[in-house]
């Protein structure tokens, strides 16, 4: 692969919160992407990180009222029946191996959600839930400790990056428009580098 062809990839990797939820994910194919997560970097080497996989209907009724979709969308509950993910990937320390996963968690969810987009699949990664309860449902042994969600499933949302002004002080926050666009504006190249 070049380096356009990934750099397209990243752009195209976008957070989807609706989902066509007649289309179901199949366990192979999550277990395939989770098996991405043994090649990334691992801070000491130590792959504290593991995941539950929840795709069963009864399970995943359980999950979908315990999180919190999308903070600047305040009269937003999340995705109606029928846009609901068809799986989750809920990835949790292992405590066994140490109490921080240095920045294993980000490394992995972007391998993740990379590969989920190379098969058509999109993504929310949650970090806003009630964990307490989400380990009481997955009925986790005490060691793991629920770090994220991701939710996944077939997109049925369009989302689209906007430029930001170089204006630092300019609006970051995400948005929707009235035809349901879900549009993500991003900063400039030349505001991330501090200097040359």
């Amino acid at each position: 692969m070049d380096f356009d062809s990934f750099r397209r990839l990243v752009m195209s990797d976008r957070t989807v919160r609706r989902f066509q939820e007649d289309r179901k994910v199949s366990l192979d194919t999550l277990e395939n992407l989770v098996e991405l997560t043994r090649y990334c970097p691992s801070g000491r080497n130590a792959q504290p990180l593991r995941y539950v996989i929840v795709t069963e209907d009864a399970e995943r009724a359980e999950v979908f009222p315990l999180l919190k979709w999308a903070g600047y969308f305040t009269d937003w509950d999340g995705p109606e029946s029928g846009e609901r993910p068809t799986a989750y990937l809920v990835q949790c320390l292992d405590t066994k191996y140490g109490k921080d996963c240095l920045c294993d968690d980000g490394l992995q969810l972007e391998a993740i959600t990379l590969g989920m987009h190379t098969l058509g699949l999109a993504g929310c990664i949650i970090k806003a839930f009630n964990h307490v309860r989400l380990a009481e449902v997955l009925k986790l042994d005490e060691r793991y400790v629920p770090r994220y969600v991701l939710a996944l499933g077939y997109p049925a949302e369009d989302v689209r990056i906007e430029d930001m002004t170089g204006d630092e002080n300019a609006d970051f926050k995400y948005y929707r428009t009235s035809d349901g666009v879900h549009h993500v504006p991003k900063r400039p190249l030349e505001e991330l580098i501090i200097k040359k």
